[in-house]
């Protein structure tokens, strides 16, 4: 499965908004592996029931994160878990877009962890799961406006709660609604022909300029949960 967020070449960025949106997919995944939207509670994953925050620390700095379970309770609860379970640390923004116009940046791919692992791989691994030997995959999962529960496992083409502006934090996914898995990417700049076809789950709090200073390569330090951590819900 490759996670990968719209390529930029040498055009105007409002030219290129449909080839974006098409190349931020990643290739496909076996069907037995990704979670069934004919599944609406998933009991299989963790939730989180409100908010909580995360403080991931690049290079030495810290950034600030509000993960909203209020609004994203399977996509907030799982990255929460994956943060808890401390497989960020260490892993690599493998793919920071700022030309021609700011972008992305994008981590969370467990092979990177590997500094021999290929450049040229990363963008596409996932979560995999120790106890059940297969890869982590949840649901897309976007909340409209005006709507009590979010859609889940396709795109919608109302405005979402959680929008892609300047700062939000979101998941990479194949062309296979329901196949996130541990990739997330930075909003480097308001982003709104996103929105509603990928799911955003938090927002940057606090240390914006140190998002805005990531560039491919750099690494996190950590990342932990410093408040909410009570509102994780894990499978029984």
């Amino acid at each position: 499965m490759h996670f990968q967020i719209p390529r930029f070449k040498s055009f105007r960025f409002l030219s290129l908004a449909l080839i974006i949106v098409s190349s931020i997919l990643f290739t496909g995944c076996s069907p037995s592996q990704i979670a069934s939207s004919a599944s609406p509670n998933y009991t299989n994953l963790p939730r989180l029931v409100g908010k909580a925050t995360v403080v991931m620390t690049v290079k030495g700095s810290p950034i600030t994160i509000e993960v909203d379970g209020d609004n994203a309770p399977i996509t907030a609860g799982n990255f929460v878990d994956l943060v808890q379970k401390g497989v960020y640390n260490g892993l690599m923004f493998h793919r920071v877009v700022r030309d021609p116009q700011p972008f992305v940046a994008q981590g969370g791919d467990p092979q990177s962890k590997d500094p021999n692992f290929p450049p040229a791989g990363l963008g596409t691994g996932g979560y995999m799961d120790p106890q059940l030997k297969i890869e982590r995959l949840i649901p897309l999962e976007i909340k409209p406006r005006g709507k009590k529960e979010p859609v889940y496992g396709k795109t919608i083409s109302e405005k979402p709660v959680l929008t892609h502006k300047l700062g939000a934090i979101a998941m990479a996914r194949s062309q296979t609604p329901n196949s996130a898995s541990s990739q997330f990417y930075f909003a480097l700049a308001d982003l709104g022909f996103l929105d509603g076809a990928y799911a955003v789950f938090g927002y940057v709090t606090d240390g914006i300029e140190v998002v805005n200073q990531i560039q491919q390569g750099d690494r996190i330090d950590q990342a932990e949960v410093t408040k909410g951590l009570a509102n994780l819900k894990l499978p029984q």
